[in-house]
């Protein structure tokens, strides 16, 4: 086996060693707290009794499938979002999001987030009170609301009551800002003769299972932050058992996650409450996610207020970030899946989006980007590629050696190392700029995946998203046959970029110097079209990095290696 060979097993050794000790190191100790954590809420006095968590249960599930929606309606209007909300429940069940279409076509539909109970999917948020008594008469998704207001905008609240008739007297002050977030502010007068315990809640329920991506990179379903961990869970895992979480410091925040879109629960952020995640039983697939706050007393004619807040919009990373400062919402942020490279997904979007604002366009900003990556990778990559400039040179004494040893691999291998020790070379440094590419390829990968800056961000020419795949394909010659290619699976759809990549990564191959083993050399030689297959079904962004940066690795290879010949020469 040749040394590079035997670099090659190496460094696939340690990188899964490094992941190993990664999971038993540091994130196995952190689940385990996690599971401590749990436990000893279960025990903590300041939560629901027993016998209210059965009361809670039974309310935050057993109501109606699909309730009736015959009631009055009052009209949602912002810059960002138009809609309704009903008075029957008060349920906010219809939210249409004014900036974002289906598609790229002008006349597409706008994005629905929210639907109407009577829609074939519903999908809508609640809140209210359960009681530690079960006699208690309490506004459900049946009670109408009474309410004098029409519209509900940033400039006009709604405010709805209602009077159980028993002495008990319910206030709700519904307000919204210019983006997506709704605040609940709840009031309950109690004018009887005994103190009364209730408990605020708050739902979002989902009928059917929605369509999802169903790639390991992004989730998509239930999602939340408690004791400032992230939860998710998926769709089918919830039908045979509810995920159930007690928090044990005060905040958090529970809700349901598309690709770009987020509904969110967020209660009192000064106070503990209990998040679950469930599929509800029926005939019919309906998800909800839910919080239960602290049981609150009211004494005779005294009056009590909960303040909670429900976001319903696209997850733009810097509304995300300035509600998470405004209303104390820790790691709100992470309702974008930017995965385990946070460290870098995060500040590059920053930075992409910095450039965007000097650029105006995504696609160059991306390119600018690289440019900044390749000069922070500058020094490590100089050296790496004069390392192997050299083996390109030596090269022809290697194959000599080869010709001469090659029955007796342990001399075979003494003379080569001889000679690396001789010329100052290692023979693995080649691999160092791919090995920190990769980090870089994923949190970039992730950055035009799942933020919905990305999406319908236009490039140049024939790119109008650089978050969807190179439109154009070889199989119609790049659209001069007047046919379309959606039959042809996504890997073989190869479009331009994807080819410019192949070729700039072929160009950069023939700069390496040739691997002495002939399987390796024949496994180099494929790599350029395993990758144009490859990169055939990604995001055309993340193409034209790639791209990009082979073309800067090969002027940066070809300068240094005519330097060195250069210098050989004299």
């Amino acid at each position: 086996m040749t040394p590079e060979s035997k670099n090659l097993i190496a460094a696939s050794i340690l990188s899964m060693l490094v992941l190993i000790g990664w999971q038993v190191y540091f994130v196995e100790p952190e689940l385990q707290a996690d599971r401590d954590a749990y436990n000893q809420a279960q025990t903590q006095s300041d939560l629901p009794s027993a016998t209210a968590e059965v009361s809670a249960t039974a309310a935050l599930t057993d109501a109606p499938a699909r309730p009736s929606d015959d009631a009055t309606r009052i009209m949602i209007e912002t810059p960002s979002i138009t809609g309704s909300l009903t008075t029957k429940g008060a349920r906010l069940d219809d939210v249409i999001l004014t900036s974002y279409r289906e598609t790229l076509d002008e006349d597409s539909e706008k994005i629905t987030l929210l639907r109407k109970i009577s829609d074939n999917t519903p999908y809508f948020a609640e809140f209210g009170w359960i009681g530690d008594n079960t006699n208690l008469k309490l506004p459900t998704s049946e009670t109408i609301w009474q309410t004098a207001d029409a519209r509900l905008t940033p400039d006009t609240p709604v405010t709805l009551q209602y009077d159980n008739g028993e002495g008990l007297v319910f206030t709700r002050t519904i307000g919204i800002d210019d983006d997506y977030m709704v605040s609940i502010t709840d009031e309950v007068s109690n004018a009887t003769a005994d103190t009364v315990r209730l408990l605020p809640y708050g739902l979002i329920r989902r009928f059917g299972t929605p369509e999802v991506s169903d790639i390991f990179i992004l989730h998509e379903g239930p999602i939340g932050v408690v004791d400032e961990t992230l939860r998710e869970e998926q769709y089918g895992d919830l039908k045979s058992e509810a995920a159930e979480f007690v928090g044990t410091e005060n905040g958090g925040w529970v809700g349901i996650t598309d690709k770009y879109w987020l509904t969110a629960l967020i209660p009192d952020q000064a106070q503990t409450a209990k998040f679950t995640m469930r599929a509800l039983a029926g005939s019919e697939d309906r998800y909800q996610t839910d919080y239960l706050g602290n049981a609150m007393a009211i004494a005779p004619n005294a009056t009590i207020t909960y303040q909670a807040h429900f976001f319903a919009g696209a997850k733009v990373v810097s509304k995300l970030d300035a509600y998470g400062e405004k209303l104390g919402v820790t790691n709100f942020d992470l309702a974008i899946d930017f995965g385990w490279f946070y460290f870098l997904t995060k500040p590059f979007f920053y930075a992409i989006q910095w450039f965007f604002g000097l650029l105006g366009n995504f696609g160059a900003a991306i390119l600018a980007f690289t440019v900044v990556v390749r000069l922070v990778l500058y020094p490590l990559a100089n050296k790496s590629y004069k390392s192997m400039a050299k083996m390109r040179s030596l090269a022809p004494r290697l194959k000599t050696l080869r010709e001469q040893h090659g029955d007796d691999r342990q001399k075979l291998n003494q003379e080569m190392m001889a000679i690396y020790k001789q010329e100052k070379v290692n023979p693995a440094a080649g691999c160092l700029p791919i090995l920190l590419q990769i980090p870089v390829f994923f949190a970039l990968y992730k950055v035009l995946y799942v933020s919905i800056e990305m999406r319908h961000a236009p490039f140049f020419g024939w790119v109008q998203d650089l978050s969807a795949i190179d439109p154009t394909s070889l199989w119609n010659l790049f659209g001069l046959l007047p046919y379309s290619t959606d039959f042809v699976p996504g890997f073989l759809n190869i479009g331009v970029w994807p080819i410019l990549m192949g070729l700039s990564m072929f160009i950069q191959m023939r700069l390496n110097p040739p691997p002495p083993d002939p399987i390796q050399a024949k496994v180099f030689a494929w790599m350029p079209v395993f990758f144009t297959f490859l990169l055939a079904g990604f995001p055309a962004g993340l193409v034209i990095y790639w791209t990009w940066n082979n073309t800067l690795s090969v002027l940066q290879q070809w300068h240094i290696t005519r330097s060195i010949e250069k210098a050989s020469a004299a």
